[in-house]
Formats: structure tokens, sequence, C-alpha cells
């Protein structure tokens, strides 16, 4: 396959600083562009870091910004769309995520078509499949089931409906007279070094002297390293440049999950943290069906209230569906048509993860000491 080069939206986030830093290793690749919002000093400096033989720009720009688009993808082979609003809270407005998710995706297949780049990867959600209910059990889920999300919540409800528009958008015509094919990845749970999620989480835990919240402890889902996503993504990039490949690729969605033991959200925290000592609160917590009515008395006052003052529950019953479900898939079809194996296993994953959590347990030492002196 000749020279070619990426466009990465979203590239300063968790998942796409992974993927700028695997495809700076690809042969023949000529150019990366490393498209976000803004990016931190420590970003841009592992970018001007990287061992490759490809031009690394960096490029800040608005996923809404159409003129921005269109010259970030001049002379672009493949785009991978990893920019999102991720909020599954309600702490963002929901016009906010809407506008990201649905309209910046719209935004940029268009100016895919105007600059004529080939090739489209979409980074979509578990979230578009579900869960619907908590009394749903899904184990090892496929594609072929077609699960989808009945949510109106900002997130589930954008995503579902941007990779609705990517996968529709495959076989268009493009400006040169030649045809967009496309496709989108589904990644479970996304946890790894620097997750904003689990950092949170952490940083909660040793305000608390190491204790853990409990919030999903009904749940049984198989998340995902991050590495392994990021390379699932390389993956698709090649596929879909492979005019053997490529066939059965385009207008695909597939599911990306690892060897990751299936296991409930609370769990995965307490195995990535315990060789630091935190460990899960063991105080009484109410019964599941209790804890869903609960959230729903929460979003009908906040909805009553509404007019007069802006109150945000601390919790919806999307999110207590969302962690305390069965809902677990298999990576099969992205093994067979993408050649997809994870390259970090579950106890490397762990390890890596584990000594971060490390550095942070350093970090808040000193804060002590220092609030403390």
């Amino acid at each position: 396959m000749p020279g070619w080069s990426c466009l990465v939206t979203g590239a300063g986030g968790f998942l796409g600083q992974r993927i700028i830093c695997l495809l700076a290793q690809e042969k023949e690749l000529q150019e990366v562009r490393a498209l976000d919002k803004v990016f931190t000093p420590e970003t841009r400096e592992e970018f001007s870091k990287l061992q490759t033989k490809a031009k690394v720009t960096v490029l800040e720009g608005d996923i809404l910004d159409a003129q921005c688009l269109r010259r970030a993808c001049q002379g672009i082979s493949v785009v991978i769309h990893t920019a999102a609003v991720i909020d599954v809270s309600g702490a963002i407005p929901r016009q906010t995520i809407v506008d990201v998710n649905l309209k910046g995706t719209q935004i940029l297949l268009e100016a895919c078509v105007q600059a004529s780049v080939p090739a489209f990867i979409y980074t979509s959600s578990i979230d578009v499949a579900g869960p619907n209910s908590y009394k749903k059990i899904v184990l090892n889920g496929h594609e072929e089931e077609q699960l989808e999300s009945t949510w109106p919540d900002s997130y589930p409800y954008s995503k579902k409906l941007a990779e609705r528009a990517v996968l529709a958008a495959n076989g268009c015509s493009l400006k040169n007279g030649g045809i967009l094919h496309t496709c989108a990845l589904r990644p479970m749970y996304i946890y790894g070094e620097k997750s904003p999620f689990i950092y949170v989480t952490m940083v909660r835990a040793l305000k608390n002297n190491g204790i853990l919240d409990v919030t999903g402890k009904f749940s049984t889902v198989n998340p995902v390293y991050v590495g392994n996503v990021a390379w699932a993504h390389i993956l698709a990039a090649r596929g879909l440049r492979d005019p053997k490949k490529s066939p059965s690729i385009q207008g695909q969605f597939y599911y990306i999950s690892d060897d990751t033991p299936h296991q409930s959200y609370d769990d995965l925290y307490y195995a990535l943290s315990k060789d630091w000592g935190f460990h899960l609160d063991s105080s009484w917590s109410l019964p599941l069906p209790l804890f869903y009515w609960l959230a729903f008395l929460l979003e009908t006052v906040s909805f009553l209230l509404r007019p007069i003052y802006n109150f945000r529950p601390p919790f919806n019953r999307h999110l207590v569906t969302m962690t305390n479900c069965v809902f677990t898939f298999s990576y099969k079809k992205a093994q067979r048509d993408l050649g997809y194996e994870p390259p970090v296993s579950w106890e490397e994953a762990r390890q890596k993860i584990s000594q971060w959590i490390g550095s942070l347990v350093e970090q808040h030492k000193g804060t002590l000491t220092a609030k403390s002196e």
C-alpha cells in the first residue's frame, strides 16, 4: 500500500493520544495530523518526542468549525474520529453534547466528502447498544443482535445518531469521484493509565482513607484496556485501506473488548488499586430497585424545579442502569474482519495502572503533608 496520511480528532484525549503514538509506528505513514480544541503542554511535548519518520502536525481547532475541518482534511487518506463529549451524569448541557457528538460528526463527514477523504473510522460507544434495563442480561453479546439504546439522555442519544450517520455515509460519492468507506468501533468501558474516570475515583478514595465508593456492585461487565482499543483503530485503518479486507469492513460496526475478566465496576477499581491498600466501602447500601426509583424521584424533582432552580441529581436512572447491569460483549467479529487480537493482557494492564495509581498516592501524600504544615 502506498504512502498515506491520517487525521485524528480528539487527539489530545485519553484514547486519542494512544492512537497517535501507535500511528507513529506505522510504515508508509507520511503524516499524522492531531486535531483537538486544546492540547496541554505535556501532550505537545509527548508528540514532539515520538520516534517516527512521519510528520506530526498538531492542530488546534473546534469540531464545529467547518472551515477548520475542511483544511484539516485536505490531502488526508484516513480520518479517525474520537472527539466527543462524554457525560452520563447530566453535568454538561444537553445541547453542548448533541452539538459536539452529532453535529460535529456530520460536519466532519461533509468535510471528508469535500476533501475527498476515502476512509472514515468512528469511535462509537457501548452506550449506543444499551443497557436499557438493569433486569435484562446480555452475556457475550454480538453485532448480529442489533441492540440499540432507548435512553433519551444526551450521551447515548447523540452517539447513537452519530454512529448511524457515519455508517449511512458509507458508499457516498466524494468530490473527486471516489467513494467514502466508513466503519465504527464500539469499545466497552475504557480503562487505563491517565483515565479521567479512574483518576477522579482514586482521588476521591484517597480523601476518604482509601475507601472506594460502591456504585456498581451489581454489574457484570468486560472493560477494555485503552491500548487495545487504540490498536483496534490502527487495524481498522489498515483494513479500510486494504482492497482485499475493505469490502467486509465497509459500513460495519464492531464491539471492541479484550481478555479483561468479566467483573463489576467496583471490583475493577479494587483490582487496580488494592496493591496500594485501597478497599471497597463495606457499609450498607440501598437495594438496586430502590436505588433506581430514588433516581427516578430525583429526576422528577429536577424537572419540576427547572423553571426556578437548576437542580442536578447526583445520579440518574441511566447511570444506575449502566453501572448495575450484566452487559458483556465478544470481540469475535473484530477478530474475523480486522484481525484484532488484544496486544496487552489483563495482568500487564493491571500492573501498568497499579504503578500509575501508586504515583497518585505519592502525589496525594505530598498534598496532605503540605496542607498539614
